[in-house]
């Protein structure tokens, strides 16, 4: 918010403002001078915005005036749906990029050895975009099959979730891009995600649901009010096509 005042306050975003409300208020009059406002095409668009604009309002002071959530409403709704707020495993690892399957062996035997994991990767490794960092993918590793920075193999995602925390796998694996010698860098378990972790988020979800009813229960009131009566023999049944009729 702080930023979005500071640019705004700017004489340039001050200039373009300025320019497109001029734009709009002398469009706006020459539409009245043209008496566009007379048209039935204008008319009838006019009066679909002023049904929207009106009805949306009216449930707009419904939801207003009906809902109002309280620090506890938000506490009782994330204790009563803990299970949505639960951070997914995830992993860590370091990557050697070969084209064949016979160096990649060579290397994660070098690796298992006790050689810099890092060194072997800035000296042997094919991908450019981490061979300069030791071979380190940024990205975390999420359970499934696909490996950020890596791609899809058969049992990789399996094997890195199945490994300890600094130790390399005990195989290479074939992928589309050639053989990869992995190491798993750092592991964490899934982990239930605190209130205040989640405050924002279990708000905007308790206040949809409660916007929900409000407004399924206004409109059943409202359709009661004013006697609407929906006659579903008129409707066509799922897949028939409906009557020229």
């Amino acid at each position: 918010k702080k930023r979005a005042l500071e640019q705004l306050r700017a004489p340039q975003a001050k200039q373009e403002f300025l320019q497109s409300w001029l734009a709009q208020e002398i469009l706006y009059r020459q539409a009245l001078d043209q008496q566009l406002g007379d048209k039935p095409e204008v008319k009838r668009f006019l009066h679909s915005l002023t049904r929207q604009a009106l009805s949306r309002q009216m449930l707009d002071e419904q939801l207003a005036s009906k809902i109002n959530i309280t620090d506890s409403d938000v506490q009782t709704y994330y204790a009563a749906n803990k299970d949505k707020y639960v951070e997914s495993p995830k992993a860590k690892v370091s990557h050697i990029l070969v084209a064949d399957e016979q160096k990649a062996k060579d290397l994660l035997k070098l690796a298992q050895e006790g050689n810099d994991f890092a060194e072997l990767a800035r000296g042997s490794s094919l991908d450019a975009s981490t061979k300069d960092n030791g071979g380190k993918i940024t990205t975390d590793v999420q359970p499934g099959s696909y490996v950020p920075g890596i791609g899809d193999s058969n049992d990789l995602n399996a094997s890195i979730f199945a490994a300890e925390g600094g130790k390399v796998l005990d195989k290479p694996f074939k992928t589309d891009k050639g053989w990869e010698i992995v190491r798993v860098d750092e592991k964490h378990p899934s982990r239930q995600k605190t209130f205040d972790e989640v405050r924002q988020q279990v708000m905007r979800e308790l206040l949809s649901r409660k916007s929900e009813e409000v407004q399924r229960d206004y409109i059943k009131e409202m359709m009661d009010k004013h006697q609407v009566v929906i006659h579903t023999s008129s409707l066509p049944a799922a897949g028939q096509e409906p009557s020229k009729e």
